[in-house]
């Protein structure tokens, strides 16, 4: 067992432990006295003993400091000294004396120590006797064995104490991070799925609002217009504001993070068929759907996430590519399930885009990719500048049980 720094304070006994102490040395004391039938020089050294005793307990500042312990436990054994040569019953404090030794004194001067007040207790009682026994070695020997094995026991039970309370500690702070980092992952996620709703539905949905507004705001003010490009200009208008009491209705289900509205009781093809037709009026641009292979369930997390992918990928299209036509095509094969989008479009480089999203955007790509690693799914961009873009989702579904 390492030795205590001589610096440092002593450590802490409870209460009942010092309050037994000064009970011992009291009734030790006490006995003594009565054993010499109270003869004044024994009274005299006995109460010496006790006041000084006394001093220890009552001076905070001889157990913080180990040199201010070492002078008072001198005076101590030198008062004690003096009441063991006209007594051989002061043999008997020794016992507490050894604990006092250990307990204020580092390792290795607490055993000397101990083991020079045991010879003192050894050589002051055999003053008093007439002839030398083994006797009176082995009681003085033993309680200081006893004294040292009792006060080493408690150190060790205090440093596991210790040890075990900073593990604790230790284990609340790490715990309590933890939580921390929970809570701000999960407002992380939050900010992530907002983020990806409201690109994938309401930037897309106003950005139609504002091309129908648009292009009707260009026939009304045309002098020139004829009747029939006013009624399309009204049409525009019409499909302005379905679409915005569609991306109301939308923003409020995902604020309460339900199913889109596209696919509440219809199957993904119906809702991506919906979605084409509707592109395809609002922009002018045809777009064509197609579906292919099993007609099995699909799990709805899949679902959502082929139906963003899909409304973020035309909307990409819509609004940077300037195509012609875009096909969209949902295959299931066994336990995989694709969507393919591709457009005749300008086309881009997938080398140059932001794979983050970003002031200057790039979040349509990033948004797809995630949904789709979230799933387990991966999420391929083919194109090239002048030859249009190709977005391939793929996702595997088992045996088609849902997800969630």
């Amino acid at each position: 067992m390492r030795a205590t720094p001589a610096s440092a304070p002593p450590l802490s006994v409870p209460v009942a432990l010092r309050l037994a102490m000064h009970l011992l040395v009291g009734a030790l004391l006490i006995v003594a006295v009565v054993r010499e039938q109270a003869r004044p020089l024994v009274v005299g050294l006995a109460l010496l003993v006790a006041v000084v005793y006394a001093v220890g307990p009552l001076t905070p500042a001889i157990e913080r400091r180990r040199r201010n312990a070492a002078w008072w436990l001198a005076a101590l054994l030198l008062a004690w000294l003096g009441l063991l040569i006209v007594t051989p019953d002061a043999i008997w404090l020794a016992f507490p004396w050894f604990f006092l030794l250990m307990h204020l004194l580092p390792l290795w001067p607490g055993l000397v120590s101990v083991a020079v007040v045991a010879g003192l207790a050894i050589g002051g009682f055999a003053w008093h006797q007439v002839s030398f026994t083994v006797g009176m070695v082995i009681g003085p020997v033993i309680g200081a064995a006893v004294a040292v094995a009792a006060v080493l026991a408690f150190q060790a039970l205090h440093a596991e104490s210790e040890r075990r309370r900073e593990l604790i500690a230790e284990l609340e702070s790490t715990r309590a991070e933890l939580a921390a980092a929970e809570r701000q992952s999960g407002v992380l996620g939050e900010r992530e799925r907002l983020a990806r709703e409201i690109h994938d539905t309401l930037a897309q949905g106003l950005s139609s609002i504002q091309l129908l507004l648009s292009a009707a705001g260009r026939t009304l003010a045309d002098p020139r217009a004829d009747r029939p490009a006013l009624e399309r200009a009204a049409g525009h208008v019409e499909l302005a504001r379905r679409s915005a009491a569609d991306n109301l209705a939308e923003a409020r289900r995902f604020v309460r993070a339900l199913a889109p509205a596209e696919l509440q009781g219809r199957p993904l093809a119906e809702a991506l068929d919906r979605l084409c037709r509707t592109v395809s009026a609002e922009s002018g641009i045809a777009v064509r759907f197609d579906s292919t292979g099993g007609a099995g369930s699909i799990p709805t997390p899949v679902e959502v996430a082929l139906l963003r992918i899909a409304q973020s990928a035309l909307g990409n299209a819509v609004q940077h590519a300037a195509p012609s036509a875009v096909r969209v095509t949902l295959s299931r094969l066994d336990s995989v399930v694709a969507l393919d989008i591709v457009d005749d479009g300008t086309g881009f480089d997938p080398s140059t885009a932001a794979p983050t999203p970003n002031d200057s955007g790039g979040f349509g790509l990033a948004s797809m990719r995630s949904r789709a690693a979230e799933l387990g799914g991966t999420l391929t961009v083919e194109s090239t500048p002048g030859t249009g873009t190709a977005v391939a989702a793929t996702f595997g579904i088992g045996d088609g049980h849902d997800l969630d």
